[in-house]
């Protein structure tokens, strides 16, 4: 299976909030319209916002949560600035102006599924010279990376509110990645619901068309199940080729560990770090 475990890990931290649709607002800065207003989607009604934004089998739970004060504050202040929406009350949003968005032209990370944003913001910090773009379904977890980029005065991250395949098709063009992380997707361990888990042969056949030749796919997962899905997907991709050194790669594939990796250290669970480049 070729799977390398760098250390031991946990689990992923739950977030949540869906809410309603409204009308898009203007494009902003390079950014596409946005849809789901700061409240979310289809209040009270989770399940038809899900049927309605997304009519494929999704990879993600749906939750509902609210912000504090303070990160509503946050949220009303920089969102319109620094986040946007994968999906208007049209569907897909068209391409990003990245080098509007950002307002300089960088190698750009997408990271899909970045929860609370703890290895977003440790490893945008130590890599000023990339763009990364991090894409999360729920709202408080975007919601505290946002409050963290805003105390931590970081400049080099823009956030997406929405599902990362819908990102991956509508919003990036071929050639266009220089590396597409994603960290402790949901393992849907039970076998009728593999069918929901991000990282199946259409979704990394799409990363592999995103990533520039040389680009990087970095996947961790704790779940050793899972693991094995994704490196046969993986290495089925002929796109893509198993990394053997990690120190010629173009991004950073060094991870924060985090609070929930630490208590589970404990458990003994090990965690799975896996990497592919696209061929040239």
């Amino acid at each position: 299976m070729g799977i390398n475990l760098y250390h031991d890990a946990g689990t992923r931290p739950s977030m949540s909030d869906h809410g309603r649709m409204q009308t898009p607002r203007p494009d902003v800065a390079g950014r596409p319209a946005l849809g789901p207003d700061a409240a979310g989607w289809t209040a009270g009604r989770p399940e038809l916002a899900e049927s309605h934004l997304h009519p494929r089998v999704t990879s993600f739970r749906t939750r509902r949560s609210t912000l504090s004060a303070a990160q509503q504050a946050t949220w009303a202040r920089l969102w319109p600035e620094m986040g946007t929406y994968a999906r208007d009350a049209d569907g897909p949003v068209p391409p990003l102006d990245i080098e509007a968005w950002f307002g300089r032209s960088a190698p750009v990370v997408l990271e899909i599924g970045c929860g609370t944003g703890t290895s977003t913001l440790a490893m945008a910090q130590a890599e000023p010279h990339l763009n990364v773009v991090a894409v999360e379904v729920y709202r408080r977890g975007l919601a505290q990376l946002l409050s963290a980029i805003d105390r931590e005065g970081v400049t080099n991250i823009r956030l997406v509110r929405g599902d990362g395949v819908d990102v991956l098709e509508h919003m990036f063009g071929p050639d266009s990645l220089t590396g597409v992380r994603v960290f402790f997707p949901d393992p849907w361990p039970k076998a009728r619901h593999h069918k929901r888990r991000l990282l199946q042969p259409p979704t990394v056949a799409l990363i592999a068309d995103r990533l520039q030749p040389g680009g990087v796919l970095h996947a961790a997962t704790d779940h050793a199940g899972y693991a094995e899905h994704i490196a046969e997907v993986g290495d089925a991709e002929p796109r893509l080729r198993r990394v053997t050194s990690p120190d010629s790669l173009p991004i950073s594939v060094q991870r924060p560990v985090t609070k929930y990796e630490g208590k589970a250290q404990h458990a003994g669970s090990a965690v799975a770090e896996l990497l592919w480049e696209k061929q040239p």
